[in-house]
């Protein structure tokens, strides 16, 4: 006889090894606004406050972490950065949706002229790496963490607009967005109702997947003094007001790098798991 043949519908999850990486992606991030909020409620030490007495200091009951070089409290300056560092990140990540999203619908459905522009801008964008595009940014619009998040914003909103609009396209030619329109449904209602469901999973997985690189680049070009600026507590600049430390306090450096590392792993698999439970192809991917 032969074998049952076994179906598996688009969309479904492949399988629940990956499940442990969603749980513990979300316990991590709870953990990191949780502590976070923690600090902003019940501050005990002033993130800016220096003390050149108690400077280099090490770990001990007030401070668990230790004092940097200005005597400042380590512990409560790496949780403030992290809400600098994953919150400013957040804010670039929604602002490239919020504007990517529209333009690729909009240039995927409509195309004619509206295509032909929009892919001459992405081109002109893709033409250099994202990290160099948002270095000469942010030197031209100056040091400081809202032109950083401009800049990224500028670099990174192509990504989806070039992602949705291909998911458009292929969508766009199927049986179901033709009887959409014989039934008189206007552009508008097409693309919120019929086509926006069809493209939330790839952008979801793509989301996730490039908020790892955008902390990243914050902490980069903070390291180089092109984002965060003293006093203000953020992973990168602490990697960079540490460094000539290094040989006698090392652990000031490993505190921030350490953070940093751990959530651009999370994050990445978190969104490898979104990828899976989503079944998103990689092709599909800018």
């Amino acid at each position: 006889m032969p074998k049952p043949v076994s179906l598996r519908l688009s969309g479904a999850p492949k399988s629940k090894k990956h499940g442990w990486q969603a749980i513990a992606g979300a316990l991590f991030v709870l953990l990191v606004l949780a502590a976070s909020a923690y600090t902003f409620l019940y501050l005990k030490h002033d993130p800016t406050l220096t003390d050149l007495r108690g400077r280099l200091h090490g770990a001990s009951a007030s401070h668990p972490l230790g004092t940097d070089h200005l005597g400042r409290d380590v512990l409560t300056r790496l949780l403030l950065g992290g809400g600098q560092t994953i919150g400013y990140s957040l804010l670039a990540l929604g602002a490239a949706l919020v504007i990517g999203i529209p333009f690729g619908l909009i240039a995927g459905y409509r195309r004619g002229w509206v295509d032909r522009l929009f892919m001459r801008i992405a081109d002109g964008f893709l033409a250099f790496p994202d990290t160099i595009v948002a270095i000469v940014l942010s030197g031209l619009l100056g040091a400081g963490i809202s032109n950083l998040v401009l800049a990224i914003v500028i670099v990174k909103w192509v990504n989806y607009a070039r992602l949705v609009r291909s998911t458009v396209l292929a969508e766009s030619q199927k049986d179901y967005i033709r009887i959409a329109r014989t039934n008189g449904l206007s552009d508008a209602r097409i693309m919120t109702k019929h086509l926006l469901p069809h493209i939330a999973g790839h952008v979801l997985v793509l989301a996730s997947l490039d908020i790892g690189k955008i902390i990243l680049l914050i902490s980069s070009l903070s390291y180089i003094g092109l984002g965060a600026q003293p006093p203000t507590p953020e992973w990168g600049a602490m990697l960079n007001d540490s460094r000539p430390y290094f040989q006698s306090r090392p652990e000031l450096m490993v505190y921030p790098g350490l953070a940093i590392v751990s959530v651009v792993l999370i994050a990445n698999m978190l969104g490898d798991y979104l990828r899976d439970r989503f079944d998103v192809k990689k092709e599909v991917q800018p």
